[in-house]
Parts: structure tokens; C-alpha cells; sequence
């Protein structure tokens, strides 16, 4: 259940901003897309990360397709990143992006990550997409890896998103939480578990921050407006985590 009201994105008057960051696993846009894009838009996400994007036959044009229905457009990602994206509203200045193949395991699905830095008004933030391995052992060295390239992207402020594949206490979750923030546990709001959508019994989709960044809020959207049961249920086997976030304005921007 909502417990607050979500905070609108919005740019303050020193130039640090209000953002709303969505995290979605959207099994390759195999399930209801209306449902999917209805969802997203309702969410009025200033960036998505997106796990499980289309990865074969045109999928840059599902994915810009997607872009499309939501109001957004697609930052990075896709199958040169085996499958995580981003996608950002027009009000990101976009500085770089870089998709990122992890080392193969022979007999496991490679994983990769989309990176990008970007602006809202005066605040940088790197931002990583990811979906960790169903392996626990190689799901444990890319929490590590993931940590790292966070940290690596040069700027004052982190956001990670991702499905971990892993509830909170595990290895994974251990890794990302030395130096991340795991926001749920900060600002608990809306729902918490995430998978599987129809009858959720554990959370495995999380968005975290660097310490930096104020978490205001973070869940489930159950009960957002525009929100319904139905869609969130059509739309993907994996429910969206949606969190509001305040980045502090760089100093001397």
C-alpha cells in the first residue's frame, strides 16, 4: 500500500533535481506491450532501467518502439549490453554511454551492463542497468563488477538498477550494499516484493544509490494512478520498482 504521496520530478531553484527512476524487467516485450507502455507512462519515470529488453530480430526497433509509446527515448543498452537499457525522458542531457559485455561463462547466458552519465540541471549521476546471472557464484562476481563500474563512471552521484536474481542477504545483495544503497530499505513505500508478478513472494528487482543521493521514496507503484492491478499483471512476469530521488547540484556547476 502507498504510505505518501510520491514526489513530482522537478528541477530546484539551486539546480538540484527531483528525479523518478524506474526499474522493469520487461521479458522481452513478450506479454501485453499496452499493459507494459501504460504502466511505464503512469510511472512518469525520468529514467528507466530496463532488464530483459529485446535482444534479437529488429530490436533496436522494439525498443524504440517502446521509447515511443512512453514518452521517452532510448539512452543505451539493448542486446550490445545482452539485454539490459535504458531509456530517459528529454529532460536528461545525456553526456556519454557505453554498453558493457561481462566475461562468458561457458553454459551460462551472458550478462553485460548499460551505462551513461547524465544531467538534471546542475546534478551528474552515472546510471547502470543490470541483470545478474542465475548462477549464484557468477552472480556474486558481477555484484562486485557492478559496484565497480558505478564507481567508475566518474560522477558525484550513482544510480543502479537491476534485476539481482537474488533476495536481500544473499552474496549479491552484499556486494552491491558495501558501497550502494539499497533504497527500499531507506524510504519504504508502495510495495515490496517484486517477482513473480501474478502472486509476488519475493523482492528481487532493487534500485540503488550512491550515499549521496536523497532517497524520498521507493517500491512497488500499487495504487499510483494510472497504475491498475490488471496491467501490472499483463504486462511482464516481474513487477516495476519505482523510486523518487533527490541529486544534490555539483558544487561550482
Amino acid at each position: 500500500m502507498l504510505r505518501c504521496m510520491l514526489p513530482n520530478s522537478v528541477t530546484e531553484p539551486d539546480g538540484s533535481a527531483v528525479i523518478r527512476a524506474l526499474s522493469y524487467n520487461i521479458r522481452s516485450m513478450r506479454d501485453d506491450e499496452e499493459a507494459l507502455a501504460r504502466v511505464i507512462r503512469a510511472c512518469a519515470p525520468d529514467l528507466v532501467f530496463v532488464q530483459e529488453a529485446p535482444r534479437f530480430f529488429r530490436w533496436r526497433k522494439h525498443a524504440a518502439r517502446l521509447a515511443a509509446k512512453t514518452d521517452l527515448v532510448v539512452l543505451s543498452g539493448g542486446a550490445t549490453a545482452a539485454g539490459p537499457l535504458l531509456m530517459c525522458s528529454l529532460r536528461a542531457f545525456v553526456e556519454r554511454t557505453e554498453d558493457v559485455l561481462l566475461p562468458r561463462t561457458p553454459g551460462l547466458h551472458r550478462r553485460g551492463f548499460a551505462t551513461a552519465v547524465v544531467r538534471f540541471g546542475a546534478a551528474r549521476v552515472g546510471v547502470v542497468s543490470a541483470h545478474l546471472s542465475l548462477d549464484r557464484a557468477e552472480r556474486a562476481a558481477q555484484a562486485g563488477l557492478l559496484a565497480q563500474r558505478a564507481a567508475s563512471l566518474g560522477a558525484p552521484h550513482a544510480i543502479v538498477a537491476a534485476d539481482v536474481n537474488e533476495t536481500p542477504g544473499g552474496p549479491a545483495y552484499g556486494r552491491l550494499t558495501e558501497s550502494l544503497r539499497d533504497c527500499w530499505t531507506v524510504s519504504p513505500w508502495g510495495g515490496e516484493r517484486t517477482f513473480p508478478a501474478s502472486a509476488p513472494d519475493r523482492r528481487i528487482d532493487a534500485v540503488f544509490t550512491s550515499p549521496g543521493v536523497e532517497v524520498l521514496a521507493c517500491g512497488v507503484p500499487e495504487g499510483l494512478p494510472g497504475v491498475t492491478p490488471r496491467d501490472l499483471h499483463a504486462a511482464t512476469d516481474h513487477l516495476p520498482v519505482l523510486a523518487a530521488l533527490r541529486l544534490p547540484a555539483q558544487a561550482g556547476a
